[in-house]
């Protein structure tokens, strides 16, 4: 596969401090890519810079084959940025998950919206119609990946997405990866702690420690088992 993304020499630095240092970081198109490491390590600063939320300090960070540096407002377009903490606008389900497809004047905001939140695991029937304040913790998550999900964007980031989820919920989350890729040819890259769940969806996982490529911490072997397929509109929150 070609590379998407193509980091050469890439220094991020805040202040005094160097919090990124990658000579060479390639992402082929189409991959699913987990970014695994301690807290600190950069893994939430290469994911903006893969949003282009951020530019490096020096070194060069190229997007389909050309440099970014210049194109970022373009490229935001089609790259979408899941956070740790996503929120929704005070407004209805329908309203948060087709905000980025109305703005962006794109067609069957209906259609998209529905297939969004099924692929989430939520029942359009029984949410489409709720307020932001109905929802649980759970739910607000996975509304606000719908939301992204619905855009069908060329790549996907998504930073902790299983943080705070219980089990079924991030089940649902791997399910609703694996069909953006397979649907609509997405690139994902997912940064986590869940190494298990990182290692059952993920084609690849680099590492970060400090900043740079480190070696996989040993004894993080386990598997994670998928459930069970489940019945629209009943998975837990």
């Amino acid at each position: 596969m070609s590379a998407l993304y193509e980091l050469r020499d890439v220094i991020q630095r805040y202040e005094d401090r160097v919090i990124l240092n990658l000579p060479h970081l390639d992402v082929p198109a189409g991959t699913i890519l987990g970014l695994a490491g301690p807290n600190g390590g950069g893994k939430s600063t290469l994911m903006r810079l893969f949003a282009f939320l951020e530019t490096p300090v020096s070194g060069e960070v190229r997007f389909d084959g050309r440099p970014s540096l210049g194109r970022e407002i373009e490229l935001r377009k089609i790259v979408t940025y899941f956070p740790q903490e996503p929120y929704l606008l005070k407004r209805s389900v329908r309203a948060n998950v087709g905000y980025g497809l109305t703005i962006r004047h794109l067609p069957n905001v209906n259609e998209r919206v529905n297939a969004a939140l099924e692929q989430v695991g939520l029942d359009p029937a029984k949410f489409v119609g709720r307020s932001w304040m109905q929802l649980s913790g759970g739910e607000v998550k996975r509304v606000a990946l719908a939301a992204r999900l619905a855009l069908r964007p060329r790549v996907l980031l998504l930073d902790e997405p299983t943080a705070n989820l219980d089990r079924s919920s991030a089940e649902l989350v791997r399910q609703a990866v694996f069909t953006a890729r397979e649907r609509h040819g997405t690139t994902l890259v997912i940064s986590g702690h869940d190494h298990p769940w990182l290692k059952a969806i993920c084609d690849d996982i680099i590492w970060l420690r400090d900043g740079m490529l480190s070696e996989p911490v040993k004894g993080i072997g386990d598997t994670w088992e998928p459930l069970a397929p489940q019945t629209k509109g009943t998975a837990a929150s």
